[in-house]
């Protein structure tokens, strides 16, 4: 029986009905109506669609919990990468006016007011999401991840209620293609019941909010994260098609809660350094008092002109910085040092500390990071100490209470001989760092570097965790990472922790890796100081790892942020016969890296000359000309000066191009770089 005009009608009255109360009551924190009206009309609705299920919409407040267990998270693309904010580690006011004459130095040229506008917001400490909508409709929500790639958590996300399945359009026209960005939380009453409901069937207590909000963001059962009440604010945007964008930060989380996302309402647009620091002072003693956890406050320029012009460093924008609290601080005692061994060797001396409760998480070790952080800091076992956690997150002693120290204390001293392999130790001159020399004879570094080689930014092993590593190694079965390849299901199955299931997966999971980029391949390599960015970089110049290892170290300082220690790092490590061993027995095991586009030949007039981006272009972006101008053998200046070549300017230039004017600098618009790159006319 196919539902009635009427059917329809009232369908679509109660999907809008019960979308407006829930925004009211978990939005607004304002309901307008009794529990069990809500209650009555959610199963009117549900009714209609049992009996007439054409009636059924993806936006539906039915669809809030509900849908099949997964077998695992799969992987999301972002279009427009989900950058990390850079942390201003100075506390005091000093952070707010060091970011300030940073962005004034930065848009001397183009400011006609000196004093800068910024819209301050809270800091959460939550996880951030992804929200993209169609036609105002939820389709996908995702994780963070690597900032370049997250995980689909659309199943979990539908069951926080204050996150809309559809935008409101009745105060503000909707894109056909949006992309908001946030964070998704839980309050600490709501961790509280949560956790005494956990305790009540005996099960894991969860350590603080943000680390219960990010499980039950993971679950593959969508039916306990709604158990688990989730809260969420929005503060940025993704991608958006035919939007007229807002000119400002501030007039965009406007129009957030205009589409009915909730919009946290302590941020406020200030002006200056000042206003800043007043920011700061006032959300400080405003802290204790709010009922979710943050640890900082976020600036960020408010006039989106600005922010293209200040542009991007890498991993985060220019034009936002993250500014912390002060990290809470309790007294313990230090009850031993040890020594743990790292990926490359290294000894880094941890403080064992009698267990002491600080910022939500009980602490029992600190990291020292060096012998000479001890000596500085004159810490001996058995000592009193102040410790807190770093940023809220890394827990560090602050200081010694010479005063409290016991008569039976004693000094540490680094170990001659490792603690792992026992082979002898060394501390370069003019390093701070003592190393174990003995590379993958070392066990502890044979398993830190197959962890380094499974994580998600190298070649994501999923599955591959320290458990299952300390057993294939202590067990004699892995050597170096292409042994990994050799595993069998029958014997993985047969380490503790692992079942059948488990084992087909991560034998699985071992065969999809091979197939992967050669950046993330030479980053998984764990080369001492080439990072996920640099190995990008690396990747993305030689192009074949042949050339890689057979470069000189001069071709090597021809990358981008490749300087003296990077390129003495990578001749080191090509030039040693095992590392050169593991890399053939990689290949051989059949790893193959995507294939990059071909490169044009290097065009005179571009090779070996420098560029500077500045403003927008009609229709290349910013990315786009880059690339273009690399693959002809052009180089990408961040900043203007005697030495460039070329400034090429689009709408919106500002202080780059009036400087560029100032010293009769050749300035380029869209169809003159197209001329020179020897591209087509638009």
């Amino acid at each position: 029986m196919q539902a009635s005009a009427q059917d329809q009608a009232r369908a679509l009255h109660l999907r809008e009905e019960l979308n407006r109360l829930s925004h009211a009551y978990y939005s607004l924190d304002s309901p307008l109506v009794p529990d069990a009206t809500y209650d009555r009309l959610f199963e009117q609705l549900q009714s209609l669609e049992k009996q007439f299920p054409e009636l059924l919409t993806i936006d539906s407040p039915t669809q809030r919990v509900g849908g099949a267990i997964l077998e695992d998270l799969n992987p999301v693309e972002h279009v427009v990468p989900m950058l990390s904010i850079r942390t201003e580690t100075d506390i005091e006011d000093s952070g707010a006016i060091k970011f300030d004459t940073y962005v004034r130095s930065e848009l001397e040229w183009s400011l006609t007011d000196p004093v800068v506008d910024y819209c301050a917001e809270l800091k959460f400490d939550g996880l951030a999401i992804s929200l993209r909508y169609e036609n105002a409709v939820l389709v996908m929500a995702s994780t963070r991840g690597d900032g370049q790639t997250g995980e689909d958590v659309t199943h979990n996300v539908r069951t926080v209620r204050s996150i809309p399945l559809k935008l409101s359009s009745h105060h503000l026209a909707v894109p056909a293609l949006v992309e908001i960005r946030g964070e998704v939380y839980m309050t600490r009453e709501d961790f509280s019941r949560l956790n005494e409901r956990q305790a009540s069937r005996g099960e894991k207590l969860f350590v603080n909010p943000r680390n219960a909000a990010a499980g039950c963001m993971r679950q593959l059962d969508p039916k306990i994260t709604a158990q688990r009440r989730l809260s969420f604010f929005a503060y940025g945007l993704g991608i958006s098609e035919n939007w007229n964008t807002p000119a400002r930060h501030s007039e965009l989380l406007q129009a957030f809660h205009q589409w009915g996302l909730p919009v946290n309402a302590d941020h406020q647009v200030v002006k200056g350094a000042q206003g800043l620091v007043q920011f700061h002072r006032h959300i400080a003693q405003k802290r204790p008092t709010l009922p979710f956890d943050i640890d900082g406050v976020v600036y960020k320029v408010d006039e989106r002109r600005l922010q293209q012009q200040l542009g991007f460093r890498s991993r985060e924008p220019r034009w936002a910085v993250a500014h912390k609290f002060p990290a809470e601080e309790e007294m313990t005692q230090v009850e031993d040092i040890e020594v743990q061994v790292g990926r490359t060797g290294a000894m880094t001396p941890v403080a064992r500390l009698k267990p002491v409760f600080v910022g939500g998480v009980t602490l029992t070790n600190a990291t020292l990071h060096n012998e000479d952080e001890v000596r500085r800091k004159d810490i001996h076992i058995g000592d009193f100490v102040i410790v807190r956690r770093a940023g809220d997150v890394i827990p560090e002693i602050v200081r010694v209470l010479p005063e409290r120290r016991p008569a039976a204390a004693r000094a540490f001293c680094m170990p001659r001989l490792c603690p792992s392999c026992g082979s002898e130790l060394k501390r370069d001159e003019g390093e701070a760092v003592t190393r174990c020399v003995a590379g993958f004879y070392c066990v502890a570094q044979r398993k830190q570097a197959l962890l380094h080689f499974a994580s998600r930014r190298a070649l994501d092993i999923d599955g591959l965790g320290e458990k299952i590593v300390d057993q294939l190694v202590d067990q004699g079965r892995v050597n170096t990472p292409a042994d990994l390849f050799a595993l069998d299901v029958n014997y993985v199955a047969s380490l503790e922790r692992m079942g059948d299931k488990a084992a087909s997966n991560l034998i699985h999971a071992i065969s999809d890796c091979k197939n992967t980029t050669l950046g993330r391949f030479i980053y998984a390599l764990g080369i001492r100081n080439v990072g996920e960015s640099t190995a990008r970089d690396l990747a993305a110049h030689f192009r074949e790892l042949e050339a890689l290892m057979h470069c000189s170290e001069q071709a090597l300082q021809e990358v981008g942020d490749v300087g003296p220690v990077v390129a003495r790092s990578l001749i080191e490590y090509f030039s040693q016969p095992h590392n050169r061993e593991l890399i053939l027995a990689l290949v051989a095991a059949g790893i193959v890296f995507a294939k990059l586009p071909s490169l044009p030949a290097p065009r005179p007039g571009v090779a070996g000359l420098s560029f500077v981006l500045t403003g927008t272009l009609p229709t290349l972006n910013r990315d786009q000309c880059k690339l273009l101008i690399e693959e002809r053998g052009g180089k990408i200046s961040s900043s203007v000066s005697k030495k460039t070549d070329y400034v090429v300017a689009g709408e919106q230039a500002g202080s780059k191009l009036t400087k560029a004017q100032s010293l009769n600098l050749t300035i380029l618009d869209e169809p003159s770089l197209r001329d020179l790159l020897g591209l087509p006319k638009e």
